[in-house]
C-alpha cells in the first residue's frame, strides 16, 4: 500500500514524508505537486489507503481537490493539511469528504498524532484478533445493528439521513474500533460479544 502527499511547497511536502516514514517506514509515500498527477499515481501505484491534501495547490480552487480526490479515491482516507484556519475551511473540506482537517500551524507532534491515528489500522501483529470495546457510542451500536440486519451504505444513509460517504467514514472508524476488515466480521463479533443486546 501507499500513501499520497499532495503539496505544491517542497519543505512542507518533505516534512509531511517525514512523519510518515518515521510512523511507518514500510510504506511507499508518492510525493505529488498538484491534483493532476493523481491518476497518472494511481495507474503506477495502485489504489493508496492515505491521501494528504493542501487545499491551496496550482490547479484547485478552495475545497475543489478534496471533492475531485473523493471523486476518484471514494474508499481511501482523506487528511487535508492546509495552511488555512480551520474556522474558515473545516467544515466544508468535511463536507465535501476529506476525513479530518489539520492546520499546518499545527506543529509536527499534532499533525503526527492525525497520521498516527489513520495509520493504526494497519500497526501491531495483533491485527488479526478482534477487539471487544468497553463501550461503543450509540451511533456506533446503531450502526452494529443495521449490519447485523444486513443493510447496504444506502439504506443506513436513508435511515440515519446522513450521505453514504458519512457512512463509509462512520463504518470505517468503527471496524478500526473492533478491529475487524469487513461487515460480516463486524456481525460476527457484535453477535458473539453480545454487542447487540444493550
Amino acid at each position: 500500500m501507499s500513501i499520497f502527499v499532495i503539496d505544491d511547497h517542497p519543505l512542507m511536502r518533505e516534512a509531511v514524508v517525514m512523519l510518515l516514514r518515521r510512523l511507518r517506514a514500510s510504506t511507499q509515500v508518492v510525493e505529488l505537486e498538484r491534483l493532476a498527477s493523481v491518476s497518472k499515481a494511481i495507474a503506477e501505484h495502485g489504489e493508496p489507503e492515505l491521501v494528504c491534501l493542501d487545499l491551496k495547490l496550482p490547479d484547485t480552487n478552495g475545497v475543489s481537490g478534496v471533492r475531485e480526490v473523493r471523486q476518484m479515491l471514494p474508499d481511501t482516507s482523506l487528511i487535508v493539511l492546509s495552511a488555512s484556519p480551520s474556522s474558515d475551511y473545516e467544515d466544508l473540506a468535511r463536507e465535501a469528504g476529506a476525513d479530518a482537517y489539520v492546520e499546518k500551524s499545527a506543529g509536527a507532534a499534532q499533525i503526527a498524532k492525525v497520521l498516527r491515528e489513520f495509520l493504526a489500522e494497519e500497526a501491531g501483529d495483533d491485527e488479526n484478533a478482534p477487539t471487544i470495546p468497553d463501550k461503543l457510542s450509540k451511533r456506533q451500536k446503531q450502526l452494529l445493528v443495521m449490519l447485523d440486519r444486513g443493510l447496504s451504505n444506502r439504506d443506513i444513509a436513508e435511515q440515519l439521513s446522513i450521505s453514504e460517504h458519512t457512512v463509509k467514514v462512520h463504518l470505517w472508524r468503527l471496524f478500526r474500533r473492533l478491529n475487524v476488515k469487513s461487515r460480516s466480521q463486524a456481525s460476527h463479533l457484535a453477535r458473539t460479544a453480545g454487542l447487540l443486546d444493550s
